[in-house]
C-alpha cells in the first residue's frame, strides 16, 4: 500500500531563500525542544532536576526569571549559534546581544526573540509561547553591535511564535503570507496544517487587562467603554471581553477566530512609554499581524514603522482585526473624541450604578 506524504516544515522550507530557511529551521528545532520541556510540567527529566519552578533571579526586563525561562534561552542560543547564517542574536532575558561564537563575520542574519513569553503563566498550567524574528545583517563580514540590531519592524525577513498549548503550533511568515505548522509528538516533525491565513477584518472581541483601567489613555477609555455597552451603547452590539496575559495566546486567538488585543501606554508608570518589548514582541506581532491583513499600532503609528532606540525599549500595542484597529486609530487621531473618564462616572466595567 502507498502512503501519501503530508507536507511539512522542511518541504515548506524547500521553497524559501536558503539562509532564511536555514535560520526557520534552527529556530523551529529549538522550539520543539522547548515543547517537550512544556509538557514534562514539574516532572523531572530523567536522572535530573525538574526545569520547573522560579529560579529566584530578577532578569534584565525587572521580571522574576523561571527555570523554564533559563532553560528556553539556551535551547534559542545554543540553536542559533549551530546555525551558519546566524551572525548574532539578542534575547529578551539578556541585556546586551550575543555575537555567534562561530558566525559572527559570516552570518547573513541577526535573530531576537523572547524565549517563553507568558512564564508567569507556567505554574497555572497555562499556554506559553516563544517569539523570534529575522532581520538583516546590515553590516555584513564584520561583528555584529547592538547598533546592528536597530531596525524598524519592516525590513524583517520573517517572523514567527510558537504556542505551546494542547497542540504546539507554529506560526510563521517570511513576508509572503502567513503558515501554521503543528507539532506531531510521535514523529516531532512539524506538519503544515494551514495556509492563507486571513484575520476577519470585523470582530465582536476584545482582549485587555482590566485591572488598568483607571490608569488607560483617553482614547482606550472611550473604546472599552463603548465596546461595554453592547447593544444599548454606540457600537449597537455585544462584545465579549478575554485576558490570558500571555500575547502568544492572545494572538493565536485572534489568527483563528479575529479580535483585537490592546496593551495600551498608561499613567501607572508614566516614564514607560508601554509595556511590551518592542523587537521581541510588537515587531514579530506586527509582522505577522499586517501578512494576515490585520492591523498593528502603538495608538498613532504603524508598530512596523517604529525605529528602537535601545534593545529593550518597550512600546504601547494594538493589534488584530483591522475595522477595530482603525477605530482605535480615529479616536487617538481626533481631540474630539479623546474623551475623559466621564464614560465611566456612573458605571465601571464591572460595577452597575445605583438606582
Amino acid at each position: 500500500m502507498s502512503s501519501i506524504s503530508t507536507p511539512d516544515l522542511e518541504s515548506w522550507l524547500a521553497g524559501q531563500q536558503p539562509a532564511v530557511a536555514d535560520v526557520i529551521r534552527h529556530l523551529a528545532q529549538a522550539c520543539a525542544q522547548i515543547s517537550r520541556a512544556c509538557s514534562r510540567g514539574a516532572i523531572a527529566a530523567e536522572g535530573g532536576e525538574s526545569i520547573h519552578g522560579a529560579v529566584g533571579e530578577v532578569n534584565v526586563q525587572g521580571e522574576n526569571q523561571q527555570k523554564l525561562d533559563v532553560y528556553s534561552d539556551e535551547c534559542m542560543a545554543d540553536a542559533l549559534a549551530a546555525c551558519p547564517s546566524v551572525a548574532g542574536w539578542a534575547s529578551e532575558e539578556l541585556e546586551h546581544p550575543t555575537v555567534s561564537p562561530n558566525h559572527a563575520t559570516t552570518g547573513r542574519y541577526l535573530a531576537v526573540f523572547d524565549p517563553l513569553d507568558g512564564s508567569s503563566n507556567i505554574e497555572a498550567n497555562i499556554s506559553v509561547g516563544t517569539i523570534f524574528s529575522v532581520l538583516p545583517h546590515l553590516f555584513p563580514g564584520a561583528e555584529p553591535t547592538e547598533a546592528a540590531f536597530m531596525q524598524p519592524g519592516r525590513r524583517q525577513v520573517a517572523a514567527g511564535y510558537a504556542l505551546y498549548g494542547p497542540a504546539t503550533v507554529l506560526v510563521l511568515s517570511t513576508g509572503h503570507g502567513i503558515e501554521f505548522f503543528t507539532l506531531d509528538p510521535t514523529s516531532s516533525r512539524w506538519v503544515h496544517t494551514r495556509s492563507g491565513v486571513n484575520i476577519k477584518v470585523t470582530t465582536s472581541e476584545f482582549a485587555i487587562n482590566a485591572s488598568n483601567q483607571r490608569f488607560w489613555e483617553k482614547p482606550i477609555q472611550r473604546y472599552v467603554a463603548e465596546c461595554v455597552a453592547g447593544e444599548s451603547g454606540p457600537r449597537a452590539r455585544n462584545f465579549n471581553m478575554r485576558w490570558v496575559a500571555s500575547m502568544v495566546a492572545e494572538v493565536h486567538r485572534i489568527m483563528t477566530r479575529g479580535g483585537v488585543f490592546l496593551y495600551p501606554r498608561d499613567t501607572k508608570e508614566p516614564r514607560k512609554p508601554g509595556r511590551l518589548r518592542l523587537m521581541y514582541e510588537a515587531s514579530p506581532m506586527a509582522f505577522l499581524m499586517e501578512q494576515a491583513g490585520a492591523r498593528a499600532v502603538t495608538g498613532t503609528t504603524d508598530l512596523l514603522d517604529v525605529v528602537p532606540d535601545t534593545l529593550h525599549q518597550r512600546v504601547p500595542v494594538i493589534l488584530g482585526s483591522r475595522e477595530e484597529v482603525e477605530l482605535i486609530v480615529r479616536y487617538y487621531a481626533d481631540p474630539n473624541e479623546n474623551v475623559s473618564l466621564q464614560l465611566f462616572r456612573n458605571r465601571s466595567l464591572f460595577v452597575q450604578p445605583h438606582h
